[in-house]
């Protein structure tokens, strides 16, 4: 099994690959649209830190949104049409600092035992980083996708770790044998 440390590494990592694949976007290019039933790069930006911070709030620690607002519209249950409206790229990307920065702290808080049930904990720790690493490198691959395919911006290269690879296409950490 994983240890909790090297899997906020690699969602550190998958973090920083997102990262590689909109910072040098326009802010116009981050909220383009390819059609009404469709969402935008910024979109799935926010729904990757919506997911992080929903996860960790139900499954390890109640605490409250970092930005209440932006929790209906980054919601996958919102209808794609109706995803248009998106915050500024200062306020998305300040929201994923900030799911970010809570779920290492939570993370850290599990694995230094610091909360009841240290051990459950601990198990679900290490499975809840595997998924919202699979989930970030999932929503990837549609924005690398429209970067290259809709954008014309070329593609960097995949996140150089080992524990990563390709399943139908999508990166994926690799599970232990």
């Amino acid at each position: 099994m994983y240890e909790v440390q090297e899997l906020l590494r690699e969602y550190d990592h998958a973090r920083a690959y997102t990262d590689e694949l909109w910072r040098d976007l326009t802010p116009d290019e981050v909220t383009w649209r390819p059609h009404e039933n469709s969402s935008a790069i910024g979109w799935h930006l926010g729904h990757q830190a919506h997911v992080a911070h929903f996860m960790i709030r139900n499954l390890t620690a109640a605490e409250p949104s970092p930005d209440p607002e932006l929790d209906g519209l980054m919601d996958s249950a919102q209808p794609e049409r109706f995803r248009g409206a998106l915050p500024t790229i200062k306020r998305l990307s300040q929201f994923r600092a900030t799911v970010a920065e809570r779920v290492h702290a939570r993370m850290n808080d599990i694995a230094a035992g610091r909360v009841g049930a240290p051990a459950q904990l601990n198990v679900v720790a290490t499975h809840l980083l595997v998924a919202l690493i699979n989930h970030e490198y999932q929503h990837d691959q549609w924005i690398g996708e429209v970067r290259a395919d809709n954008l014309g911006h070329a593609l960097p290269p995949d996140p150089d770790s080992d524990r990563v690879s390709r399943l139908d296409g999508y990166l994926v950490l690799n599970p232990l044998a």
